[in-house]
């Protein structure tokens, strides 16, 4: 490995993040694991070498800093942040449950302010460092029956574009992981069919050939289908909503 680096995954536990994890191992970089589900991240570190575990509630901004904390006064400098953590619940606007909305907002969003906070100042004194936030193909448009969740993730893409707008001058790189369907607990509650689905470890692979280009901000896990949702952000607004009309 010429360059192994420091990497604090955040949603290890399963989905994207957990293949994530693997792939990065085996390519000789030193992990650091955090979820909530202390269980599911002993047992990936017992499959994977050089990973140290730190349990995160990330919805909970305390929680975070101290975790944080943790992490620099044991490991020092943190190379890269990649923060694959989410919570979905399909519902729609009209039989919404406030309290899951809120948890949701929470979890993808709020949270990654908060992690924004706490990591950037040490990669700013330093004049390096990566920040990798994972939006969706969800937030290109709004989706019946996919709220609040695809408005976090449109809220994400959003907030990378500014990132890495306002710190690259500080050699910060940030990117954007927008994921199309992928096979994991979350897109298990879907009863819908979702078209072009892959596994983890297929999004994984796409992802390992991008993260460390700098010159790529949005980082995509399917080519076909993230064009053609990428088309429903320019198609005009009377024939986007008479499909999605159609739709539901």
């Amino acid at each position: 490995m010429v360059n192994p680096k420091k990497i604090w995954i955040i949603g290890a536990g399963s989905g994207i993040g957990r293949a994530l994890a693997v792939d990065l191992s085996k390519a000789g970089h030193h992990l650091i694991l955090s979820g909530r589900r202390v269980e599911v991240l002993e047992k990936l570190k017992s499959e994977i070498r050089d990973a140290d575990i730190y349990p995160l509630d990330i919805s909970n901004p305390q929680h975070l800093k101290e975790v944080y904390q943790s992490i620099k006064s044991e490991h020092g400098q943190i190379d890269s942040v990649i923060c694959m953590a989410a919570h979905y619940e399909p519902m729609s606007l009209d039989t919404m449950d406030i309290a899951k909305v809120d948890q949701i907002i929470g979890t993808n969003l709020t949270a990654a302010f908060h992690l924004i906070d706490n990591v950037l100042p040490d990669m700013k004194a330093r004049q390096s460092g990566q920040i990798i936030l994972c939006g969706s193909v969800a937030g290109y448009r709004g989706l019946p029956n996919a709220q609040p969740y695809s408005a976090t993730k449109a809220a994400i893409i959003n907030l990378a574009e500014t990132l890495r707008t306002e710190v690259h001058q500080f050699g910060i790189d940030v990117k954007v992981i927008n994921p199309g369907f992928v096979k994991t607990e979350m897109t298990d509650k879907n009863s819908f069919g979702m078209p072009m689905m892959i596994t983890p470890e297929q999004a994984s692979a796409k992802i390992m050939k991008q993260i460390f280009n700098p010159a790529v901000f949005e980082v995509k896990t399917h080519g076909l289908f993230t064009w053609l949702m990428k088309f429903l952000r320019i198609i005009p607004d009377f024939l986007f909503f008479k499909a999605m009309r159609d739709v539901i």
